[in-house]
Formats: structure tokens, C-alpha cells, sequence
């Protein structure tokens, strides 16, 4: 009985942690994007000159 509750909260917990990382990992590309588009209008502005 013990050995199943551990590892339902094992499987819970690991759940949680690959969640978190994936919302972290979402986080970061999306400023990736943002910095690239920041460079893209530096870059079209040099050109206009």
C-alpha cells in the first residue's frame, strides 16, 4: 500500500518538474524570438541608411 502511494507521488512529482521545464523551455524561445525581431529592426534600420 505504501509502495503504491510513493510512487503515484514519484509520478506526480516527476510530472510537475517535466511540466515546469517545458513551460521554461516555452518561456526562453519566446524571448529568443523577441531578441531576434529586436535585431531584425536594428539591422533593417542600418539599411535604410
Amino acid at each position: 500500500m505504501i509502495k503504491g502511494i510513493r510512487r503515484i507521488a514519484a509520478v506526480v512529482t516527476l510530472l510537475v518538474v517535466a511540466l515546469k521545464g517545458a513551460l521554461s523551455f516555452l518561456s526562453w524561445v519566446e524571448k529568443q524570438e523577441e531578441n531576434s525581431s529586436v535585431w531584425a529592426e536594428d539591422e533593417e534600420l542600418e539599411e535604410a541608411f
